[in-house]
């Protein structure tokens, strides 16, 4: 049983937008800091070539002013307007350029040399527009290209991480396959595909974990079965020993406990071999409702018996009639009367009206000598529903166990009772235990 608060304690997010998350995110970084070092190396460069032609200017509108011609290119004498740095250059007799930034934040370009009569020629520039329209250009570039880096980032995220998702749920699904004890299954032809990565690490953990937990399971299967097997013969001899004894309440004591200790070796070694998924059922045609109400009949003929819909079903009569047996043996042991039992196409119901099961049972299903709560536990070994499970499993039916409440009622409310339906399938299984899943 799965905790609602905890499912719901987080955010479920998939590993294909994680990733693709990431990848934006790092492309995004990336592309910033590449459209900055582009736009400031690019500026850098426009500004280097714009002081080198202000000072090719200037060193010509120095040789026309020692010769006398008229100035070019806006050649000013003096100008007072020349920035303090630049003119102290000039003042030590060395021409020179500087870089200012101008009112409209465009960088100001100035080329200032000292003539032989003591005065100073300056030109002032400024960045021109073709080189403003080239870095606009530059930056929209740069712009589109960040935006492109980002999505084309986020759909390989997609990509691969949609990929990784694929083959880490095919792994999820075929590792819950073998924990519903399909020991056929592997998790590492199940993700398939022909490169290696962490993911096929993992399946081959997780397969090698069920191949030793199923060596495991089938070696404490066996030594469960062979313990019961010795333990027949003494416990045979026992009962026939105690047959001879003289009447008496001693001797009905030891008569019951030998008979008790002989059906529990019967039990165990019967559950051994439903464990080992070896058992094939027999199978027939029988009418349900008629084979139930004589079955019942048979048992204890105070338990009513309910056929609403009849149907002819494909079954193995021998194990169904264990199965329902031990939910009518449950039921009387641990319920109260009345037990009432109803056909109804192909689904059985057994009913009482005790205190209901376990939660433990409701949440994990049958676990054998495990009897449950003390309300409902007070003889018996836990094996019952065991091998009803168990045998339900062999015929490919499904044996569900629920409470009864009363309408509305809280959960810390007692139950009204007790249900176990068996689900028999539409299609028999085979003669090699293979049989379709009922959706649960």
């Amino acid at each position: 049983m799965r905790d609602a608060t905890s499912d719901g304690a987080g955010i479920r997010t998939g590993i294909r937008w994680k990733l693709s998350a990431a990848i934006a995110l790092v492309g995004a970084l990336v592309a910033v800091a590449l459209s900055l070092v582009v736009h400031n190396a690019a500026r850098v460069s426009m500004l280097d070539n714009s002081r080198d032609l202000a000072d090719e200017r200037i060193q010509v509108a120095q040789r026309m002013y020692e010769s006398g011609r008229t100035q070019a290119f806006g050649v000013k004498v003096d100008d007072p307007a020349i920035p303090a740095d630049l003119l102290t250059k000039v003042a030590q007799g060395r021409r020179a350029t500087y870089v200012a930034d101008g009112p409209s934040g465009a960088p100001d370009i100035w080329a200032a040399v000292p003539v032989k009569d003591g005065r100073v020629l300056s030109l002032h520039t400024g960045f021109t527009d073709r080189n403003t329209d080239v870095m606009k250009d530059l930056d929209q570039a740069l712009i589109i290209g960040s935006i492109a880096v980002v999505f084309g980032g986020s759909a390989l995220g997609v990509l691969i991480g949609g990929q990784l998702s694929r083959r880490l749920r095919k792994a999820a699904s075929a590792a819950n396959q073998v924990a519903r004890g399909e020991t056929d299954v592997r998790v590492r032809d199940a993700i398939g595909g022909v490169v290696r990565d962490e993911t096929d690490d993992l399946a081959r953990a997780v397969d090698a974990m069920a191949d030793a937990l199923q060596k495991r399971i089938e070696a404490e299967r066996r030594v469960t079965a062979d313990i019961a097997h010795e333990l027949r013969t003494p416990v045979t001899g026992l009962l026939t020993a105690a047959e001879l004894l003289p009447p008496g309440r001693p001797t009905e004591l030891v008569r019951d406990r030998a008979q008790a200790m002989r059906t529990l070796v019967e039990d165990v070694l019967e559950v051994a071999r439903l464990d080992g998924a070896s058992e094939r059922a027999e199978l027939q045609d029988i009418l349900l409702g008629e084979f139930v109400s004589r079955r019942v009949a048979a048992k204890d003929a105070d338990i009513k018996v309910r056929v609403i819909h009849e149907s002819e079903v494909t079954t193995d009569p021998r194990r169904l009639e264990r199965v329902l047996l031990n939910l009518l043996a449950n039921a009387a042991r641990h319920g109260k009367p009345p037990i009432e039992v109803s056909v109804e196409g192909r689904v059985i119901r057994v009913r009482d009206h005790g205190p209901g099961f376990p939660e433990e049972l409701l949440a994990d299903g049958p676990r054998r000598f495990r009897t449950g709560s003390s309300d409902r536990s007070g003889h018996g070994h836990g094996l019952g529903l065991t091998i009803a499970a168990g045998q339900a499993r062999v015929l490919g039916a499904r044996l569900t166990f629920r409470n009864v409440r009363p309408p509305g009622a809280l959960a810390h409310v007692s139950a009204e009772g007790a249900v176990a339906v068996l689900w028999l399938p539409e299609h028999a299984p085979t003669n090699t235990g293979s049989y379709p899943m009922l959706p649960m």
